[in-house]
């Protein structure tokens, strides 16, 4: 009786808490394009608030041609900290122009943009990538993206065209510069001895950071 009387109670089924779900086709690393995409928005927001007046840097009274080469020289080297925005502007709208009349290149330089973003820098090193069945390591990633960009830029006319442009935009800043008289221009010692690397340059010095943070990553990756 006493034998028939206890039953052993029926386990209940229990989920196992320690089996987690995850999502590890994720295409590219969300954290690093938030983060870079913060750092250039923080850069240019810095960069535009010391872009100056266009009317003043074209003021026609102010335009007057240099007596010598030395006084071309100092008038443009006084120039350049003023008005270092404009002329970063005036580089990159003639960077823009060129490659918006050349849209076979425009389309080559952002397709490689694009295969450097998504396929390297920004995608997560698990799982390996996978295309059209076959499993490609980082090592072989990044090399297929370098000789990539090799052929694309130096084999096509992309290359030659960023070259020409980049150099159209500095002849017409040194032409602005050396014309320019800076008699009116009013900026403290400090801002003119570093202010332009600081305003032109201070993006790469927040990407040479994150790049020295991001060594050992990349070095385990490769």
């Amino acid at each position: 009786m006493a034998t028939a009387a206890t039953q052993v109670p029926q386990a209940l089924p229990i989920t196992n808490p320690t089996v987690v779900t995850t999502d590890s086709s994720a295409p590219v690393n969300t954290p690093a394009i938030r983060s870079f995409i913060s750092r250039l928005t923080d850069t240019l927001r810095r960069s535009t608030s010391d872009l100056r007046p266009w009317p003043e840097m074209i003021d026609r009274s102010a335009i007057a041609r240099p007596a010598s080469l030395s006084e071309a020289t100092s008038r443009l080297r006084k120039n350049l900290p003023y008005f270092r925005v404009n002329y970063t502007a005036i580089v990159g709208l003639s960077l823009a122009l060129s490659l918006v009349t050349h849209p076979v290149s425009l389309f080559l330089l952002l397709s490689l943009l694009a295969a450097w973003s998504f396929l390297y820098l920004f995608r997560p090193s698990d799982p390996p990538l996978t295309i059209l069945g076959r499993t490609f390591s980082d090592r072989e990633t990044l090399g297929a993206l370098v000789l990539v960009s090799i052929i694309v830029i130096f084999m096509t006319s992309v290359g030659s065209l960023i070259i020409s442009a980049i150099t159209v935009g500095a002849v017409l800043v040194c032409i602005h510069g050396a014309l320019r008289v800076p008699e009116d221009l009013f900026l403290d010692e400090p801002d003119q001895q570093g202010g332009a690397a600081a305003g032109l340059l201070s993006f790469l010095g927040g990407a040479a950071s994150s790049v020295a943070s991001a060594a050992p990553v990349m070095a385990s990756r490769v």
